[in-house]
């Protein structure tokens, strides 16, 4: 086991490249272990119970915590030692974020712990034990986040590197078993709903993991089990932002990074009030076209048509508008030049391959419907508004990507937008005279330091008395022409100047914009507004089962990609 930075030599780095493939194998075969057993309890296999399942995730939690109590020990023991940090990983609102999940995590895992007691005569020890070991987990593991999530681990590494890579499977297996409990409960109310949409040939068979007990307080028990299904989508969010911190944590591990100051890019709300506006006519509208929805599908078919059609209409426009705001962007990036970024960047690395591979889970449903319409002999009114819908999610994504990408990459202006025209007068026989050319010109080194001369401003008063001797017509003509020059250059620069805030301004309300529309269109999918479900058409065509299949495979990337866009979009309006 190594401690200290390895020797820069191929022969320093070989042992740590050997344990960051011994520890990522690890993580995926403890990964794919419990993805077999996951789909063993969901199959109904035989022998294989859900107690099974959860002994194997409480385990995973409880070896994750020794792992992150003995790193916190240490830490605490070393804490004069000066540590590397990357200043990009664990971004301050990221945390909030994933506090802010936990907190509802925690009460997701009080209505288990009830749950339990109200059934606990049938039910297994493992399910009370389940939600207080993940409680525990949850606390413990938001605490580390805070703590070390920009640490750059130099010492132990191979420890380390197995002890994080083991806590980001852990995580991914958490948030696994959180989708799919989620996706069979969505599964079922779908299934009820489908006979109300004419589609009854379809064979209705009931995934039930209900206790085979009754309930000792019926009112409590009806508050617990539906509280739990409407608090999943926020669980689940919390292990997949969790296991993406770890990650970068995890690819962090023995890197050399250069000493480098943090540019602090807080959030303000100043110039932004347009995009805020907009984005929040979006938001109010998307929760109430939600809740009139979940409250008219499932009642009659020509209530459910209405609530697609209705769905459909609303998503059209809201796509059309965020089309157009990232053509807008990406037309004022195309008029900048900016060099972008290269620079080794694991956080950044991440999320541009999150944000094209978790897009290909709604690219996926949105050719399959294109398909679909297509192939299928009748079609519905209702349905043919899911074409132009499925178009614009996949011409959105691709546009919103490249825009995303495109500014997480750019760097960051290093001139301060308030620097304003330096003047450095002084006084001859009672008129003012410029001795200095403009801060621009100071700053692009340029002035009359090209010419060999040093300028007025490193001569003092020499200057001063220099000029006072050349006589006085010399004098007021240099004055004037000084002056002049000075204006021309002043006007220029303040206009390039306006023109450069302007289009800040434009990208951060566009960047504000995006972020709540991502918002809007995270809030149907995570709570039960699925037409991918309900409009029926796709799966006359593929069949019930195989369709289903792929709703259940894709939505969750589906859903993650509308809350990482939503973070990444944050970062860009802190950015620009």
């Amino acid at each position: 086991m190594e401690k200290g930075g390895g020797s820069p030599s191929a022969g320093g780095s070989y042992p740590q490249k050997t344990a960051e493939t011994l520890s990522s194998q690890y993580g995926i075969n403890l990964f794919l272990a419990g993805l077999l057993l996951t789909f063993a309890w969901a199959v109904h296999a035989v022998g294989i119970s859900k107690s099974h399942l959860l002994s194997y995730l409480i385990t995973l939690m409880l070896i994750q915590l020794l792992w992150m109590l003995w790193y916190l020990c240490r830490s605490c023991t070393q804490r004069r030692l000066i540590r590397d940090k990357d200043t990009h990983a664990g971004a301050r609102w990221l945390k909030c974020g994933i506090t802010l999940f936990a907190v509802i995590t925690l009460i997701l895992d009080s209505f288990k712990i009830g749950y339990y007691i109200d059934f606990s005569n049938c039910l297994s020890p493992t399910e009370g034990i389940f939600p207080v070991t993940h409680a525990v987990h949850t606390i413990l593991q938001v605490y580390f986040l805070w703590c070390h999530a920009k640490d750059i681990i130099q010492s132990f590494k191979t420890l380390e590197r197995f002890g994080v890579i083991h806590s980001v499977f852990t995580n991914l297996l958490l948030w696994t078993n959180g989708v799919l409990t989620e996706s069979k409960h969505q599964l079922n109310e779908h299934k009820e709903r489908l006979i109300t949409l004419g589609f009854g040939n379809i064979t209705i068979i009931l995934d039930d993991h209900a206790p085979q007990c009754n309930c000792t307080t019926t009112t409590l028990c009806s508050i617990f089990s539906q509280g739990i299904y409407y608090l999943y989508p926020f669980n689940i969010e919390y292990h997949i932002l969790a296991s993406t911190v770890l990650y970068v944590l995890w690819k962090n591990i023995g890197r050399k990074v250069e000493r480098q100051q943090q540019h602090k890019t807080p959030f303000k709300f100043h110039g932004i009030t347009v995009g805020m506006i907009f984005g929040l006519i979006v938001l109010t509208s998307t929760i109430a076209i939600v809740v009139v929805y979940l409250i008219q599908i499932g009642r009659s078919k020509i209530k459910s048509e209405l609530a697609l059609t209705m769905f459909y209409l609303h998503a059209i426009f809201v796509l059309a508008l965020m089309c157009t705001a990232g053509i807008v962007a990406l037309l004022i990036y195309r008029l900048e030049e900016r060099s972008l970024d290269n620079s080794k960047n694991p956080a950044r690395k991440l999320d541009a391959e999150l944000l094209v591979g978790t897009a290909a889970g709604s690219w996926l449903l949105s050719w399959g419907s294109i398909l679909a319409i297509i192939c299928a002999q009748a079609h519905p009114k209702y349905t043919w508004y899911n074409l132009p819908y499925s178009v614009l999610v996949i011409i959105e994504k691709y546009i919103q990507n490249l825009f995303i990408i495109e500014s997480i990459h750019r760097e960051q202006e290093k001139v301060n937008d308030n620097i304003k025209t330096l003047r450095i007068v002084t006084v001859s026989q009672g008129s003012t005279l410029s001795l200095t050319p403009s801060c621009k010109e100071i700053y692009n080194g340029r002035a009359t330091h090209d010419s060999g001369e040093i300028p007025c401003l490193f001569k003092d008063s020499v200057c001063g008395r220099e000029n006072h001797a050349s006589g006085g017509s010399k004098e007021e003509t240099s004055q004037e022409n000084s002056l002049d020059m000075h204006s021309a250059s002043d006007f220029s620069f303040s206009s390039r100047n306006s023109v450069t805030n302007n289009k800040r301004r434009v990208l951060k309300n566009i960047a504000a914009f995006l972020f709540l529309c991502n918002l809007s269109l995270w809030i149907p999918p995570a709570f039960g507004c699925r037409p991918e479900y309900d409009n029926g058409l796709e799966e006359i065509v593929f069949g019930f089962e195989p369709w289903i299949i792929v709703v259940n495979l894709a939505m969750p990337f589906s859903i993650f990609y509308r809350m990482h866009s939503a973070a990444s979009l944050f970062e860009v309006n802190c950015k620009t």
